[in-house]
């Protein structure tokens, strides 16, 4: 059973996707998702922030992750560019969120509705971002497994 949290990044990734392919109005696109099956069981204040969040922050993140590219971020599939922009709106904006918890949740969205191997690529590309966007908690993760 999927959690709240989990169908509001699912529904934020479709808005995203949408949003990337159509550029059209957030709250329109909102208005749409509304309509979709199961919509009703994601929390929607997580949703709307994910969604509202990472439109506006859109550039910012991209520019952001382009250095952890292999390509122009303007080359990506629509999927993996809206999985890494959630990803990437909640490592920066949501700290309360643990950054295992965020690029676990990606990996998932990638494995659901990417391609074959994109899953591996989110999961490479926000593991270098966390260890920028939240230095001290990635580090202080980092130096527990190693002592194990």
């Amino acid at each position: 059973m999927k959690s709240a949290r989990r169908r509001s990044r699912e529904f934020a990734m479709q808005g995203l996707y949408q949003w990337l392919i159509s550029h059209g109005d957030a709250n329109d696109i909102n208005a749409y998702l509304c309509t979709t099956p199961g919509y009703d069981k994601a929390d929607r204040v997580h949703l709307n922030t994910l969604l509202e969040g990472s439109i506006k922050q859109s550039d910012n993140l991209s520019k952001q992750l382009q250095s952890y590219l292999d390509r122009p971020y303007t080359e990506l599939s629509p999927v993996e560019h809206a999985v890494l922009l959630v990803g990437a709106y909640e490592l920066v904006y949501q700290p309360n969120i643990p950054y295992r918890v965020v690029i676990n949740e990606a990996v998932e969205l990638a494995k659901t509705f990417g391609g074959i191997d994109g899953f591996r690529y989110v999961n490479g590309v926000l593991d270098k971002f966390a260890a920028n966007a939240r230095p001290e908690e990635v580090g202080a993760k980092r130096n527990i497994d190693c002592r194990h």
